[in-house]
């Protein structure tokens, strides 16, 4: 079907498309203005999405020079077959030849020539394909292939072709340095939220956690439980500001730090103060908010503390929900101290719901009237937290939220055994 022309070590010739009657071929015809060049380069990478950035280099290439135009992808040792083809996929030439012809002569070295022309190998059409690495730095990320009826390109076309197959190859490397980076950060989160504490049995516990736009790529909302004395949790939701692995990065260490600190079985407030002495004594460490509820459901009571936090919403058991007041003081991290505790009773059969502001908050609402949403919510009754939750999610349509969204929901159910005690 087709040979690898000298490999790539010798420039298309400048006369290659000259008849011999002294007039042209379209292998001499001027490359496109530079306007359409700078138009085509400014069309490529708008997206961090690598499949996306293939199918912009493809289109730019047959607006820029008509024909077809595909890339030969390489994402392990050899190239796959074509992607993202643009214009007539007749007038490319077989996938397997041009991949072997790329294993055959191996990256392209500095002073080769950065395209090579694909030619027929017998009588067919008249036509043949310009194969240009897409290179960036040391790595080779794949083959642009161009084809088209007419003869062998122009010297100036071939340069051209080059200039976007590179500029294509340096967003795919941004591209995928952005996915080992939202990897990462995924893969920190999950791990970190795949190991909660657990809860007292006397406590039904149920947490969500929504990454903005349902994409990998985390922040640092957060939720936790941690088993004190007597029966009792200490149930937390908190908000480091930011996103991605950064912010990530800085929750494991406020969660690390609270579970060490919530050890001491200190009151709410406390916990939330040496918190904040531990962050404010780190110049790096984001802020955060965050949201302490110390359950005990032997006295039917909780403990609540917020550091900069949205207050929780006790649902009771007719289905009706409503806010508990409690007070706030700074973000963690600020080092101004200042927090407060405030006791509620908490019966069996009513849930609390501690969340990030993600849940509620939307643009250009004030958070009065976005809190107001939650509370005005009915829930069925009899159901677990489970559906507490998931109604939540469904009614304030938390999976389109601009924000990232932890909740938690807890239900106390204290059992006979359990022996209530003053710490």
């Amino acid at each position: 079907m087709a040979r690898w022309i000298q490999s790539r070590r010798r420039p298309v010739p400048l006369g290659a498309g000259r008849r011999e009657d002294g007039g042209t071929s379209a292998a001499t015809e001027p490359a496109a203005p530079i306007g359409a060049l700078r138009d085509a380069l400014a069309g490529l990478g708008t997206t961090l999405d690598e499949a996306t950035t293939c199918a912009e280099l493809a289109r730019a290439v047959v607006v820029l020079a008509g024909g077809a135009a595909a890339v030969l992808r390489r994402t392990g040792d050899a190239p796959a077959g074509y992607e993202a083809v643009a214009g007539d996929a007749r007038l490319l030439p077989d996938a397997r030849r041009v991949a072997a012809a790329v294993r055959e002569t191996g990256p392209p070295t500095e002073d080769a020539n950065p395209a090579a022309w694909l030619e027929p190998s017998s009588g067919g059409r008249s036509g043949g394909a310009l194969c240009t690495p897409m290179t960036s730095g040391d790595e080779m990320y794949g083959v642009l292939v161009w084809a088209r009826d007419a003869g062998p390109p122009s010297e100036a076309e071939a340069e051209q072709l080059a200039l976007l197959a590179e500029r294509g190859a340096s967003h795919i490397r941004h591209a995928r340095a952005y996915e080992d980076v939202s990897r990462t950060a995924g893969d920190l989160q999950r791990a970190l939220l795949a190991s909660p504490g657990r809860p007292h049995p006397n406590l039904d516990v149920a947490i969500r956690y929504l990454p903005v736009g349902g994409s990998a790529l985390v922040g640092g909302d957060w939720c936790e439980t941690v088993r004190l004395h007597f029966g009792r949790t200490l149930l937390v939701v908190g908000d480091v500001m930011g996103h991605g692995l950064e912010a990530a990065v800085d929750m494991s260490a406020y969660r690390s730090s609270l579970r060490y600190i919530a050890a001491s079985d200190l009151p709410p407030h406390r916990v939330l103060r040496q918190m904040d002495d531990i962050a404010s004594g780190e110049a790096d460490r984001r802020p955060a908010t965050c949201l302490l509820a110390r359950v005990d459901p032997g006295r039917g009571q909780m403990t609540l503390a917020s550091a900069g936090h949205l207050p929780p919403v006790l649902i009771t058991r007719d289905g009706g929900a409503t806010q508990l007041p409690v007070p706030v003081g700074p973000p963690l991290g600020t080092g101004l101290g200042g927090y407060e505790s405030a006791t509620h009773a908490l019966a069996p059969g009513e849930t609390l719901v501690l969340f990030t502001d993600g849940l509620v908050e939307r643009r250009g609402e004030d958070i009065d009237q976005s809190l107001a949403r939650l509370s005005a919510l009915r829930f069925p009754v009899g159901k677990g937290v489970d559906d507490v939750l998931e109604t939540i999610v469904d009614r304030l349509d938390a999976g389109h939220a601009e924000d990232d969204v932890a909740v938690l929901a807890a239900r106390p159910h204290p059992r006979a055994q359990d022996t209530p005690r003053e710490v």
